[in-house]
């Protein structure tokens, strides 16, 4: 029978059939140990006497509580970390001493004695024995099995604790043949980690092609800045897969495990600081509580329905008009779902479908990010995106505070601020009306939050650059940019709706709460990165042999170079998270908005979009 046969069927008996194969072994190896001891030491073949027969069966005696006291036997072979020397090095150390001990004893008693050299040539050859017995048996039992045909060679590139765990995991599965390291610290590169050479960063191609690696895994946070958008061009120029390990806060937080390895995305190349979020926080806002998300079909509202479904709401109701959309969704949520989840088809525009919906599901919070948020599309169509954006939200936030929801949380965007497109002017009178019903007194002394929460672009969202970029590159381009200089704030859809569930618990009523979204991205360098992510080269002066070229097309109508996140910010308070922010409290409301409001709706009645738009634009 093949040395890999004999393993597996080892490897398969129960564990207590192989502890106590050891327990076994360790019996008699210590004894064979100590008789090569005494030979060892007296020179000559040792025959002992009666008394020091029984000596020599007391140090197994010894040995054996000892082991177990400090773990040896609880050990899996399987998963045997190198520092496992360390346990074996104190427990054989204990059990020589307690042996010696007894030796002193009976020379005392008058018995024959020990030689003081045959205790440490015991120690020694005793620490030899278990130790290579028990590293001996997991390299007979698992490492002498082959690597599943087809398994990916892989480098790691970085040496820190994640890619230490995440090497024993894949040595564990046998998922891929691992074939060494990437290291930037040169006091490490040279040397072996787990068995394995660490090469120098510098030499990573001669690695590539030495090795056939067919895929690098990167276990650290990509560096920020120009050394980041180098180091991706230098992995996009090799023939391999690269990947990345999960940020170490999500893997800590449970989101993630070690061994959840994903392709590089745009999102790694935009990572901000990551910052773990408070799960008693969101617990606290929403578990056992009614929960409404309106355009839950959407990307935002979508990402903010799981979020919301994984902390057991007492009920989770789902709004859009998106037909498609809203059955997927929520036959998601529901596979796992603990609760009721309601699916609600309809418009925020149709005043008796919202109040119904509030009432008959008594309502405690709204999560509202039903909107038109394409600036394009709603520049356009400018009455339809103040019917949907402004008039819904009055709709939808008059019958909330009518029927005393607890909650309102509007979802806007940076577009708001100083408004330069139809679709961000919706947005900042949307604001307006929350704050508007926020600051008004109940006359029952009933306390409600209704809030609004500001954020920039999310990536991949519906209408973010991202998805189009990607479309453009996978026709072979060109990828079109609109000016050289553009910037915007981003951040990743999962952050976006883990911050707003958090936003609520620190929301005060009439607030406008801005994510903070770290520092704004230039659209060409993303264009570029895109591309050079997607395994492609830029066609440029400096490089007229690439595969894909950026066209600067001009700004569209209604876009700015820049987006803001606060009209002034002075007035920016901090909030006890360190990524939500509070915006300047103003007393009062700047402008008439019920008045406003019914004066949009005459315009739309009318048709009027000349003075809608003029209406629209007002500024506070």
């Amino acid at each position: 029978m093949g040395e890999g046969k004999l393993g597996s069927r080892i490897a398969a008996w129960p564990r207590s059939a192989k502890q106590l194969i050891f327990v076994g072994f360790d019996f008699f190896a210590l004894l064979a140990v100590l008789w090569l001891s005494f030979s060892i030491r007296l020179n000559h073949v040792f025959v002992p006497n009666a008394g020091q027969a029984l000596l020599m069966l007391a140090a197994p005696a010894i040995a054996l509580p000892v082991f177990v006291r400090m773990g040896l036997y609880r050990s899996v072979l399987r998963y045997l970390p190198e520092r496992a020397i360390w346990t074996i090095f104190k427990a054989v150390t204990v059990a020589v001493l307690a042996w010696v001990s007894l030796a002193f004893l009976t020379r005392m008693t008058g018995l024959a004695g020990v030689p003081r050299s045959v205790a440490v040539i015991y120690w020694a050859l005793s620490l030899i024995v278990i130790a290579g017995s028990r590293y001996g048996a997991k390299r007979l039992l698992w490492s002498g099995r082959p690597n599943p045909v087809g398994a990916p060679r892989t480098l790691i590139y970085g040496t820190g604790s994640s890619a230490i765990q995440l090497v024993n995991a894949l040595t564990t599965s046998r998922e891929r043949n691992v074939v060494g390291f990437v290291s930037d610290d040169a006091s490490i590169q040279g040397m072996d980690l787990l068995g394995l050479r660490v090469f120098p960063s510098p030499s990573l191609e001669t690695v590539v092609g030495n090795f056939g690696v067919d895929e690098i895994i990167v276990t650290m946070p990509l560096p920020a800045g120009v050394s980041q958008r180098e180091l991706v061009a230098r992995f996009s120029s090799l023939p391999v897969r690269f990947r990345i390990l999960p940020a170490v806060a999500d893997i800590a937080a449970g989101k993630y495990s070690v061994k959840d390895i994903r392709d590089i995305d745009i999102d790694d190349l935009l990572r901000r600081s990551p910052v773990p979020a408070d799960p008693q926080l969101m617990r606290d806002v929403v578990e056992g509580k009614v929960i409404l998300v309106t355009g839950a079909a959407g990307s935002i509202g979508s990402a903010l329905s799981r979020t919301v479904a994984k902390l057991q709401p007492a009920a989770l109701v789902l709004m859009d008009v998106n037909e498609h959309g809203l059955y997927e969704i929520s036959r998601d949520i529901t596979h796992d779902a603990g609760f009721p989840v309601i699916r609600v088809l309809g418009s925020i525009t149709e005043a008796g479908t919202v109040r119904q919906v509030l009432r008959d599901h008594r309502v405690e919070t709204i999560y509202h990010c039903a909107a038109f948020k394409h600036v394009n599309m709603v520049e356009a169509n400018c009455i339809e995106g103040v019917r949907n954006n402004v008039l819904g939200t009055w709709t939808l936030a008059q019958a909330a505070h009518e029927l005393q929801v607890r909650n309102f949380i509007l979802i806007s965007s940076d577009k708001a601020v100083r408004p330069a497109n139809v679709m961000g002017a919706t947005k900042r009178w949307s604001e307006l009306i929350v704050r508007h019903f926020g600051l008004q007194d109940d006359p029952a002394g009933f306390e409600r939050n209704f809030a609004s929460v500001r954020f920039g672009n999310v990536i991949g969202s519906s209408g973010s650059v991202v998805p189009l970029f990607r479309e453009q590159i996978d026709a072979g381009g060109p990828v079109t940019v609109t000016h050289e200089a553009m910037t915007r704030y981003f951040m990743s859809v999962r952050e976006a709706a883990e911050l707003i569930v958090q936003a609520t618990a620190l929301s005060k009523s009439g607030d406008v709460l801005v994510l903070e979204m770290g520092v704004p991205v230039r659209i060409m360098d993303l264009a570029e990165d895109m591309i050079l992510l997607a395994g492609r080269s830029v066609r440029n002066a400096e490089n007229p042999d690439g595969d894909i070229e950026i066209v600067i097309v001009g700004p569209g109508a209604g876009e700015k170079l820049y987006e803001e996140l606060f009209y002034d910010p002075n007035g920016v308070a901090p909030t006890t998270h360190p990524k939500i922010l509070r915006g300047p409290r103003l007393n009062g409301m700047p402008v008439d908005v019920p008045g406003t409001v019914v004066s949009m709706r005459e315009r739309i009645d009318a048709r009027d979009e000349a003075g809608l738009r003029k209406l629209l634009f007002e500024r506070d």
